[in-house]
């Protein structure tokens, strides 16, 4: 059954998991992991229920951005394998019925990248696939992510430490200090979003778009399911690069983020690629930095270029514009930012809590004090909003932030960036002044080692592995998890059941209740279904008249617009009630709902034990989550 004006999809009926490559599971000692260990540990991601794997970049790459700095985009880092070692995995996720989409970076590539490479020689027509600027004579800090500023530690750059060239505007890198770098090659500086191996290329050479167009049918051809697109509304940066608003957290970013020509170049793109008549139907989102919903409209709207995109307005709410500095988050604000786009976005969501730039939703949102129960209710939150879950690995195990203790345990050039910066301004003496920042904030949070096990390294890698291993694997890992009928991992188990039992929860409108409380987070997903003619039917899919009396059993439920025909779903409800205490105290709570929504309730989930499921009136555990069919 679908709700009126939906139309069903593969991609929106599924649930994705993410796997970050480096981190997931090592095959050979290394301490990285690999393609042979995802390939290893397929069973964990299918037991879990998931239709889809977003493989984070895989490419060649000199690792300065963990791959997403591409260095031959039709390549697999020898690290992780080989291209053999990709084929493998591709057909093992086939032969599982679940599906493949590659992470792909085309804002930027590189330093040691072909393309780069000619363009700082100035070879035939290469030099416009990249920014190019003179700068005037002064100081500036080029370094890289360990402080050191010889930047001959750059060598896919060749650059000699000249740092007599200021920036040809005000524009900010994302990773601290300033988006240009000079080369002594070129003579120039060329401009960096990122980190300084990464240069971004400029999309307004036609040789740059047809170039990407030709990589992406390349592994289209390949037999992938569609793609995951980095910082993809960056791609179009506006004439003359005008200087930014100086007191911006990433000065610039009201010029580079959704472009003059950006819509222009993603409607060619999805033309060129994964829209063409001989691609099957694919899946596309993409990672949208600074966009709102009215922007994300254009993107994934009927006639949009991409399914989905991922924001970042939830994740921003403790996230200041210093990066450094704390900042309170607030119950009902995060409830605003999750309802305005469940209920304003015209197009499909994308559901995350956290992923590979964000850190552990365990300690983020919920409390480590109730580590089970803030990672299910979390996992409740995701697989009953409207949109596609995106599961992180380790997610739906509970894993929570690392307790840092210095800058040289952490690897993210982001963290690592913005501390070395703040110290050389004067701001902060070192890193005991921003300790607690830091275990809040960096990325290197999501990317600790999968725990497997509670063997030494959490059954990760025999050798030493790249990242710390979160002390608590021990407790927390997967093979204690596994049969467990009582764990986070067999509670997302069951979610991904509910879901796939009820279209309500995939295609049913959303309305928040209580939107002011500041611990309770309740909201009703209800379905109407309608046959083609737009007549009301009951659950068991007979056509029936505005009071329920049944007119005929032989249609079958399709959508408003005369869409997809399915089926009726012979335990499926209609209208349903998520009730989530985001708190540490028991709270009681009388929510808002109709007399014909309480007669009868049935508690699909709970992650707490209860013996009262009665209704409206509810007491709650510390970080309980109950699911309700009215």
């Amino acid at each position: 059954m679908v709700g009126s004006d939906t139309e069903r999809a593969w991609w929106k009926e599924a649930v994705v998991y993410q796997i970050y490559p480096r981190s997931f599971a090592d095959s050979d000692g290394d301490g990285i992991g690999d393609l042979p260990g995802v390939i290893d540990h397929l069973d964990h991601v299918e037991r879990l229920g998931a239709d889809v794997i977003w493989l984070n970049p895989v490419y060649e790459s000199p690792q300065h951005d963990n791959g997403y700095d591409i260095a031959d985009y039709r390549a697999i880092h020898e690290e992780y394998g080989t291209m053999a070692d990709w084929e493998r995995l591709l057909s093992a996720v086939h032969d599982r019925d679940m599906r493949l989409v590659m992470d792909l970076a085309v804002n930027h590539t590189s330093t040691a990248h072909d393309w780069f490479q000619r363009s700082r020689r100035g070879e035939d027509g290469y030099r416009e696939y990249y920014f190019w600027r003179e700068g005037e004579t002064a100081d500036s800090d080029v370094s890289d992510k360990t402080g050191d500023t010889s930047y001959e530690t750059r060598p896919a750059t060749g650059g000699t430490g000249d740092e007599s060239h200021t920036p040809p505007n005000n524009w900010t890198s994302g990773f601290g200090g300033s988006a240009w770098a000079y080369d002594d090659v070129a003579g120039m500086q060329y401009l960096h979003l990122f980190d300084e191996t990464q240069a971004d290329l400029n999309w307004e050479a036609e040789a740059v778009r047809d170039d990407v167009y030709e990589l992406m049918n390349w592994w289209l051809e390949k037999g992938i399911d569609g793609f995951r697109l980095d910082v993809i509304n960056l791609v179009s940066k506006p004439d003359g690069l005008p200087d930014g608003d100086p007191d911006a957290g990433w000065v610039g970013i009201e010029q580079f983020a959704n472009g003059p020509r950006v819509e222009e170049h993603l409607a060619e793109m999805a033309t060129a690629t994964y829209d063409r008549p001989a691609v099957d139907e694919t899946m596309v989102v993409g990672e949208c930095v600074g966009v709102d919903v009215e922007t994300a409209s254009d993107y994934v709207g009927a006639d949009g270029p991409m399914d989905m995109v991922f924001q970042f307005e939830h994740v921003e709410l403790d996230s200041p514009e210093g990066w450094l500095g704390p900042v309170e988050w607030s119950l009902p604000e995060l409830k605003a930012v999750f309802s305005r786009w469940q209920t304003e976005l015209d197009g499909w969501n994308a559901l995350y809590l956290t992923n590979h730039d964000q850190p552990r939703i365990v300690s983020r949102f919920g409390d480590e004090a109730y580590r089970r129960e803030s990672a299910t209710l979390f996992g409740t939150l995701l697989f009953t909003l409207s949109g596609t879950p995106y599961v992180y690995q380790g997610q739906a195990l509970g894993m929570t932030n690392f307790p840092w203790e210095g800058l040289e345990q952490l690897d993210d050039p982001q963290t690592i960036g913005k501390v070395t910066e703040a110290v050389a301004a004067g701001e902060i003496d070192g890193f005991d002044d921003v300790r607690e920042i830091v275990r809040a904030r960096t990325r290197d949070n999501a990317r600790t080692p999968m725990q497997w096990d509670d063997s030494e390294a959490a059954g990760f890698t025999d050798g030493e592995p790249w990242l710390p291993v979160n002390p608590n694997y021990t407790e927390v890992n997967a093979a204690s998890q596994t049969g467990d009928d009582d764990s986070v991992f067999a509670y997302y188990q069951r979610l991904r059941e509910l879901r796939a039992d009820h279209d309500v929860l995939v295609y049913g409108e959303y309305d928040l209740l209580l939107p002011d409380h500041e611990s309770i987070w309740a909201y009703r997903r209800t379905l109407d279904v309608t046959d083609e003619e737009g007549e009301i039917t009951d659950e068991e899919g007979e056509v029936t008249d505005e009071e329920g009396e049944a007119t005929d059993d032989e249609s079958e439920v399709t959508d408003d617009g005369g869409g997809v025909a399915t089926e009726p779903q012979a335990d499926s409800v209609t209208d349903v009630l998520v009730v989530l205490n985001v708190d540490d105290t028991e709270t009681e709570v009388t929510l808002p709902l109709g007399e014909d929504a309480v007669d009868d309730p049935e508690l699909l989930v709970s992650n707490v034990d209860t013996s009262t499921t009665t209704l409206p009136a509810v007491t709650l555990a510390p970080y309980e989550a109950r699911v309700y069919a009215l």
